[in-house]
Parts: C-alpha cells; structure tokens; sequence
C-alpha cells in the first residue's frame, strides 16, 4: 500500500480536494429536465459511458445493467474499478466521481454526445438525481462500498470481503419525478461497439 499527500494528486477527470459539492448536486437536482433528458434512460447512459471508456482503452469491455422489481437499477462492470488511492494518514480516498462534477464534460458545450443525443454529463447526475445509490468499486488494491442519498455521501468508503474479482457496481433508485425507463434498452447501449451489454429486466408484467 503506497500512501501519499492528497493535495499532490493531480485532478483529471474530478478534483481530489474534495469529496463533495453541494453547490454542483443542487443545481442538478434544480434543473432535472436539463441534465436527465428522457430520465431514467439517460441516467443509465451516464452510467454505462464509465464503463464505455474502459473498453475503448482495453478493446473490449462487458457489463449488465440489471433492472428491479422496486424500480432501482444496478451496472455491473469487469473493469479496474475506481481510482481509489491512500492518503498520507493510510485511509482510503476514492475519485469523487459520485459527489462533484466532471471535469472533462460538465460545464463542455462540447462535450460527447451519449446515445440518446444528450450530452454526457458524468456520474454525479445519476447521484444527484437517485433517491439512493449504492457504489461498490473492487480494486487491487482493496474493495468498498459506499451509500449515497441525493448525492451526498451518508456512509463512508466501508471496506467489502475481496473474491478476487474487479470492477464496479453501481446500484441507484432513481428519483420518482424522473420520467420512466421505454423502449428497447438494447438498442441504445448498443451505441458503443467496444461494451457487450446484458440487460437482466426482472421487473415482470
């Protein structure tokens, strides 16, 4: 386990400074419309796009998104997990990815346009605009699992038995005000060539 100062981390994709932005998860939540065009659709997009990414850089990828009786909706993927390092004090930090903006597409005009035709906005605006959401990250160098409401972080990284198996689970209920998943699913995920996605519908009649 290499520990180092949080403040040399060098932000990327979300900044190190801090675990969360109060200011950023409101406006999401106030402009719902906005940032979750076609709902719960376009929050599973936001999610499948992480996912997406590992593929384009290892050449293939695979996921499933898993949709419940309750009307939560759980994206299971096989890739590192999330970039989750050691401070100087030995405690682990995850990226912020739920909690703050993304850097590279938030506040981009130009940002990538995900298959529905929305622009991507990152994971926080699933968080923002879930009832709940449940992060499970199995990395190398540990595993942990995380509860969020609203956005807001109301656990901590709690650390979850290794079986030696990587990747990310993230599993939320989006907000009831959200327009409904239609359509086929399928069809839009297949937007990314490199992600073999399962869809699991067990939500029944």
């Amino acid at each position: 386990m290499v520990s180092t100062s949080r403040a040399s981390w060098r932000n990327t994709t979300h900044d190190w400074a801090a675990d969360v932005d109060l200011g950023h998860l409101s406006r999401i939540r106030g402009s719902s419309a906005e940032f979750a065009p076609g709902g719960v659709r376009h929050l599973i997009l936001e999610v499948l796009a992480y996912p997406a990414d590992e593929a384009a850089s290892a050449g293939a990828g695979r996921c499933t998104v898993t949709l419940h009786p309750d009307g939560s909706v759980s994206v299971a993927d096989e890739g590192r997990g999330t970039d989750t390092r050691f401070d100087e004090q030995g405690r682990p930090v995850k990226k912020p990815v739920m909690a703050s903006k993304d850097l590279r597409f938030f506040d981009d005009p130009g940002a990538q346009t995900l298959p529905d035709g929305h622009p991507r906005r990152g994971m926080s605006v699933v968080a923002a605009l879930s009832e709940w959401l449940i992060h499970t990250n199995r990395r190398r160098n540990g595993s942990w699992t995380q509860r969020y409401e609203h956005g807001i972080p109301v656990t901590g990284l709690a650390p979850v038995a290794g079986d030696g198996a990587m990747g990310t689970a993230v599993h939320f209920l989006p907000g009831a005000h959200l327009p409904p998943l239609t359509g086929d699913l399928r069809r839009f995920a297949a937007g990314w060539p490199g992600l073999a996605v399962t869809v699991d519908d067990r939500r029944g009649g």
